[in-house]
């Protein structure tokens, strides 16, 4: 297949990439590069089957020739980012995801949107299933990427309803792996890096909030699979393997053999008390479920920020 990448520079988009090149197809990488990195893309920048272009999908967007798939993973995706960059992450989720489907829709492509678990907003169940709605501050500092990710699947639910476009959502929980930014503001590089550094690794409230996290090859199967299959509703990805973000700091505190000391700061506004994904959807309609434990997968984080510039 030709398939067309936004944000493919990103952590998660440049690994979709390399397992879709492996695949044998051919690959476009779309990213202005607001939070990608070319760094990411550029072992493949050689392979005939590859092609980047800089580009905002909030804009137009063409392509000549053919294009079978659509995989729309164009956002910025960490708190650090879209507290940053509220305006660019609403636009994205919304002009950026019309864009992306106007497109899907002219060259009769199917589609992918990369959704998130934050659509669940501070969640009153757990684990959640597809079919909680959620409990969200639109107006609270996170709505703007809550609130762009629900909007762009109202969008793309209604594209495949109206349009009959073959759609897919994926609702992805928190991923981690290679690749990663140092400074992105997630748990596991933060602690990870204060962790090599001796430095105090800073946990948010008493450190109570629940956690799950999925090593980014698993992540990656597990998309491929949804976007092979026939299912057009949402569908969550993640590792169900819960724990708190406290012992997720005491985990890699042993496992890097760090001295840092653990400190405590203020939770932020509207920060999740409990994240878990319910993947029975997914392992009884994709036969998928994660294969790399959290040790294991630290172990393999750990490295690539010792050996990261």
């Amino acid at each position: 297949m030709r398939i067309l990448v936004t944000g493919g520079a990103g952590f998660i988009g440049s690994w979709i990439i390399d397992f879709l090149l492996k695949e044998g197809h051919q690959v476009i990488c779309m990213d202005n590069l607001i939070t990608g990195s070319v760094s990411n893309i550029s072992h493949n920048l050689g392979n005939e089957k590859f092609k980047f272009i800089k580009h905002n999908v909030c804009d137009y967007i063409y392509l000549e020739g053919d294009v079978d798939y659509v995989l729309h993973f164009a956002s910025p995706a960490s708190p650090i980012d879209y507290l940053r960059l509220p305006i660019q992450t609403l636009k994205v989720g919304s002009l950026g995801t019309h864009k992306a489907l106007g497109f899907a829709k002219e060259k009769k492509a199917k589609f992918l949107l990369a959704s998130t678990s934050e659509v669940y907003g501070d969640p009153k169940v757990s684990p959640q299933k597809e079919d909680y709605w959620g409990n969200v501050n639109p107006v609270g500092p996170r709505g703007v990427y809550d609130e762009s990710k629900r909007f762009a699947e109202a969008l793309t639910i209604a594209y495949h309803h109206y349009h009959k476009m073959d759609n897919k959502i994926a609702r992805i929980f928190n991923t981690y792996g290679p690749r990663m930014r140092a400074d992105d503001g997630r748990a596991i590089p933060t602690f990870v890096n204060q962790a090599l550094n001796n430095k105090e690794i800073t946990v948010f409230g008493k450190g109570l909030q629940t956690r799950s996290f999925c090593f980014i090859s698993d992540l990656v199967s597990g998309i491929y699979k949804l976007m092979l299959s026939s299912l057009n509703e949402p569908v969550n990805l993640g590792n169900p393997e819960e724990l708190t973000v406290l012992d997720l700091a005491r985990t890699i505190i042993r496992i890097t053999r760090s001295k840092s000391p653990i400190i405590f700061k203020p939770l932020p506004e509207d920060d999740p008390k409990v994240r878990c994904p319910d993947i029975s959807k997914a392992n009884k309609d994709l036969s998928w479920q994660p294969k790399v434990g959290l040790e294991e997968g630290l172990k393999k984080a750990v490295e690539w920020f010792k050996n990261s510039p």
